[in-house]
């Protein structure tokens, strides 16, 4: 019985070695949504308290999919409605989660003590002497540098875990972004086929004018075969603008993970008017290396490549150590003889001898002093903090930028809206009018009024990067992925009555 306490005692030490794991920890990673107040937390204030949703299991499935379906079936969807059920239905958005969770999964892991391996051996089996069994050996075996090492493992799992939270933000928050990008994007396509109706409009009464002249002789061949190709011209821009706004539309569906039913939806015909005041915001660099999420998680992936090489650190001579105890206990028969008178009796007795073992088992570190692994982690940390600190550079550029954007694209939009536009409304009513004096001609007429339409264009495209910009510029302070490209659908052209692109429009 001592010997056996001998060998829990020195089990119970080696437990010791471990230290300390907080049951506030293990809580929190065991949850059934670990870290997902955090997340929505995080998301609530940049996305416009828009709510998010952990699906995991098929009645939580359906009852967003009845949801879903009563903000969007055949109902006229704003930007916010949209982005609310990108939040809500996006597949790829729920994947992510489940990364945040497989990240608790590994920290809860590392919790955990590693499970010591036994070893049992019977020796003698059928000895002639003893019987079935001589001797039976039992071995334990511990990983002391797997205990020693447990909690620096699991502040480096616990930096991965607050980074898969970090992460998750970063996608939440990028989904609105995108969302709201298409959204403006479908918009800004179908206001565009709406422009082009009238302008076919007018350009079919122009053809339709040409032809009668035509047949008259007041309006040569030329003149007809213009106006013709103008109107047939024209037919090809709307129906190529008719494709683009499909083809937003699409983008917009797919951002919000609908399908079947759902996507018998609509989006308003124009893009709202712009704001009658600007967001005066000096410190936007300060306010963007604040808040921005993909900072956060390059910040955490520094740490945790310092925690991991400070481990490294630890363990750079000694890479295995096992302890391992046991116990053997050996049946021994004794015989002895008594004489009793001329008789010889013989005598067997048994007993049992318990010995204890103790072994301790490491690797020499004679060929690999752990250099080249130090190393490694010294470069991995200056990886990671170059990368670090180029991320700051470029958020503060990215800042900048996105704000320059912001008032620039108003200024640009207002100009059309309160100078270029009233101005074409002017000419347009003066032409009506010297041709109800029949001092201009019809073609004079209609040629005002493409070009006003043709000014209507330009001024939604610039009302349309106003917008894209604002979206930008929530991205820039937040996160979520800065805008890449020009959104697809651009306004079209018109050509003018010569068939040429009138370039004016850019």
């Amino acid at each position: 019985m001592r010997k056996l306490r001998a060998i829990g005692v020195v089990l119970t030490t080696a437990v010791l070695l471990a230290g300390c794991v907080s049951q506030e920890q293990i809580a929190a990673y065991s949850d059934q949504y670990p870290g997902f107040q955090t997340v929505a937390s995080g998301t609530a204030a940049a996305s416009g308290q828009k709510e998010t949703v952990w699906i995991q299991n098929a009645e939580q499935a359906r009852q967003t999919a009845d949801r879903v379906q009563s903000l969007v079936h055949k109902k006229v969807i704003s930007a916010d409605t949209a982005v609310q059920v990108a939040l809500l239905n996006n597949r790829g958005l729920q994947a992510s989660y489940a990364g945040l969770g497989l990240s608790a999964a590994e920290a809860w892991q590392q919790t955990m003590l590693e499970n010591p391996v036994v070893s049992v051996g019977l020796l003698g089996l059928a000895h002639p002497e003893v019987g079935a069994l001589r001797a039976v050996e039992s071995i334990i075996v511990a990983n002391i540098l797997s205990l020693m090492t447990q909690k620096r493992r699991v502040d480096i799992a616990d930096t991965r875990f607050r980074q898969a939270q970090a992460t998750a933000i970063e996608d939440t928050l990028a989904l609105a972004a995108q969302t709201r990008r298409a959204w403006i994007d479908a918009v800004s396509a179908f206001e565009t086929v709406a422009y082009l109706n009238q302008a076919q409009a007018a350009a079919d009464a122009a053809s339709e004018l040409a032809q009668k002249l035509g047949e008259t002789g007041a309006l040569p061949k030329a003149g007809q075969a213009r106006e013709h190709a103008f109107f047939a011209e024209l037919t090809g821009q709307k129906a190529e603008a008719r494709l683009q706004a499909r083809l937003a539309k699409e983008r917009l569906t797919r951002l919000m993970g609908l399908w079947g039913q759902d996507v018998d939806y609509f989006v308003p015909d124009s893009l709202p008017p712009l704001p009658g005041a600007l967001r005066n915001l000096p410190g936007i660099e300060t306010d963007a290396l604040r808040s921005r999420i993909d900072l956060q998680v390059a910040r955490l992936e520094l740490e945790a490549v310092a925690r991991q090489y400070r481990l490294t650190e630890a363990t750079r001579y000694v890479s295995d150590l096992e302890l391992t105890v046991g116990i053997e206990a050996e049946r021994e028969i004794e015989t002895e003889y008594e004489l009793d008178g001329s008789e010889l009796h013989e005598e067997k007795s048994e007993k049992t001898i318990a010995t204890p073992q103790i072994e301790l088992e490491f690797a020499i570190p004679i060929f690999d002093s752990g250099r080249a692994r130090m190393r490694k982690g010294e470069f991995a940390y200056l990886q990671a903090a170059n990368r670090l600190a180029e991320k700051a550079v470029n958020i503060r550029s990215e800042a900048r930028s996105a704000y320059t954007a912001y008032r620039s694209t108003h200024e640009i939009a207002r100009h059309y809206r309160d100078a270029v536009l009233p101005l074409r409304k002017a000419i347009e009513e003066e032409s009506l009018l010297t041709y109800n004096g029949m001092i201009t001609s019809t073609f004079d007429l209609l040629a005002d009024t493409r070009a006003r339409i043709n000014t209507l264009l330009m001024a939604a495209n610039a009302r349309k990067n106003f917008w894209v910009a604002e979206a930008d510029l929530a991205a820039a302070i937040h996160g979520g992925g800065a805008r890449n490209s020009a959104s697809p659908g651009g306004p079209a052209m018109m050509a003018d009555a010569g068939g040429e692109a009138t370039d004016d429009f850019f």
